[in-house]
């Protein structure tokens, strides 16, 4: 299920961004990143369900508490992003989604904020996208 739900997703943002200009490589167009994170998470869901092929089956499971916090924590994040700044909104977001974890370690957390803020100032000044960062 997991890997069908990756490729479900990739399908339609990846499809979705085929109404935009694609560009080319030197010039990318508004399209050209959706469509290559895309492509890369259907790649991600195929290799997902061919997998799966070759285990034995799990029973599928979900908490909703955990769904709830994950949803709780992107909302956070992109109101923290929008009116505060983007750094404050992924320390939020990463600290608030690991309590749906099973282990709550603080230096792990902190460990993933910094590399999604770098992450974030290569995309801001590398891509040049218009980021909430400082």
């Amino acid at each position: 299920m997991r890997g069908l739900f990756l490729i479900a997703i990739a399908l339609l943002f990846g499809l979705t961004s085929l109404n935009y200009s694609i560009g080319k490589l030197g010039k990318a167009g508004p399209g050209m990143f959706p469509l290559i994170v895309s492509s890369m998470l259907l790649m991600i869901g195929i290799v997902t369900v061919i997998k799966s092929r070759f285990e034995t089956p799990v029973a599928l499971s979900y908490n909703v508490k955990n769904i709830a916090i994950v949803l709780f924590s992107l909302t956070g994040f992109a109101l923290i992003s929008q009116h505060i700044n983007m750094i404050f909104g992924i320390f939020f977001l990463v600290f608030t989604t690991a309590f749906a974890a099973e282990s709550y370690t603080v230096i792990r957390n902190i460990k993933i904020s910094i590399c999604l803020i770098a992450i974030g100032y290569a995309f801001k000044y590398l891509l040049s996208l218009n980021l909430p960062l400082p």
